[in-house]
């Protein structure tokens, strides 16, 4: 039998069972619905959460602190000693001390970083608002979203306001003599996500040339290359410090989505065994009433597997369309769902998050399972009516 005959003999009994065929792809479909969002779900979370914690640059960078205070700290001298490591393209050292902000005579307590714009992009931060200070920009700030509210600003309307600062930092000269540092007019340029009880503060080292610093607090470390990692990480571990780094977590985190994953795409599967079953169902039931129309096929020269070809062709179809018509009512669904809570997130104050994804991939595995879990559901009945006897067919009522 060719081939266009099977589609022509197989698109003429999908439309003399229109009903049963489409209820029959339709469960199939809020089958595959439901595959398609739970994992969804699961990615889009991975997504989300790496998204948040992660930049490109954070990925290869290691953290680096001493591992005993009294015997090894990290200052200027050792920050070059750690540039010249191999494998090692940059080194952004950051220092804290106590600090107070003014602001249209209101005072702060906050906590002051020393940095340089390398930092942000190295600690995987992303800015709530505006944009981090560059490198050659001076007197920007970038201030946490705790200070903002501090002021009674909200974190868009602080952008662009001209502030005075105080902190003070230890002498490496005179200890006794604190060297303090009054500024004013620094423009806030960025905000960052706070929590806790102070407000945050980063100004760029560059901004203060003649300051001296005894020791920095951490410092981030971005290697060359991913394969590099493990190298870099001996060499400063044998320097005394103590190194951790993002990728740990990102390599974690991924293993828990895995697990999460699998456990909801298991609990997807249920509702395709459920579907498969159905679909079985309604081939079984279609072999029943067409059992003489199949004797006389073969009266007429129809071969055993012709007629188990249109079977299958029947059910893989069902699969397929089952299958697409899975994944635009996944689709809809997820994002009626993503729509539904950020409406919810935002009338509490939060901000906007996506919970979904749809990797490609797993689009294409969605039509494969379908397409399978079709041809699998009518082989059982298919093979049943290639071997039926032609006279019993003929005879049967």
């Amino acid at each position: 039998m060719k081939t266009v005959d099977l589609l022509y003999i197989t698109m003429q009994n999908f439309k003399t069972r229109k009903s049963r065929f489409f209820f029959t792809i339709l469960g199939v479909a809020i089958a595959i619905a439901v595959v398609l969002s739970l994992v969804s779900f699961g990615y889009g979370l991975q997504k989300s959460l790496l998204e948040r914690i992660t930049t490109a640059e954070s990925v290869l960078t290691l953290d680096i602190l001493p591992s005993d205070s009294e015997v090894i700290s990290i200052d200027d001298m050792v920050v070059t000693k750690i540039s010249h490591v191999p494998n090692i393209e940059k080194v952004s050292p950051q220092a804290s001390f106590a600090g107070q902000a003014t602001y249209n005579f209101i005072n702060s307590e906050i906590t002051v970083h020393l940095t340089n714009p390398d930092f942000f992009g190295l600690d995987g931060k992303l800015p709530l608002a505006g944009a981090f200070f560059k490198k050659g920009e001076g007197k920007k700030v970038v201030v946490s979203s705790l200070l903002a509210q501090l002021f009674n600003i909200s974190n868009e309307d602080i952008i662009g306001k001209k502030m005075k600062f105080a902190f003070s930092v230890p002498n490496p000269r005179k200890p006794e003599e604190p060297q303090q540092v009054v500024v004013e007019d620094f423009t806030v340029v960025g905000v960052l996500d706070g929590t806790g009880n102070t407000g945050v503060v980063y100004f760029n080292r560059s901004d203060f040339p003649t300051l001296e610093i005894e020791h920095y607090d951490l410092a981030k470390v971005k290697v060359k290359n991913s394969k590099a990692m493990a190298d870099a990480r001996t060499a400063l571990v044998g320097m005394g410090f103590t190194v951790s780094s993002v990728s740990d977590v990102v390599s974690q985190a991924n293993k828990i989505f895995s697990a999460i994953q699998i456990a909801l795409g298991v609990f997807g599967t249920f509702a395709l065994i459920v579907a498969a079953i159905g679909l079985i169902n309604t081939m079984t039931i279609s072999l029943l009433e067409r059992i003489n129309e199949i004797g006389i096929m073969r009266a007429i020269g129809a071969a055993p597997q012709d007629i188990r070809k249109i079977f299958l062709v029947e059910s893989t179809l069902i699969g397929f369309f089952g299958g697409l018509s899975g994944i635009i009512l996944g689709i809809i669904g997820s994002e009626m769902l993503n729509l539904g809570f950020n409406i919810l997130a935002r009338s509490f104050g939060g901000v906007y998050t996506r919970l979904f994804a749809y990797p490609l991939w797993f689009i294409f595995f969605i039509i494969l399972l379908s397409t399978c879990v079709g041809f699998f559901g009518g082989f059982w009945p298919a093979r049943r009516a290639a071997k039926m006897n032609p006279l019993q067919a003929l005879r049967y009522k």
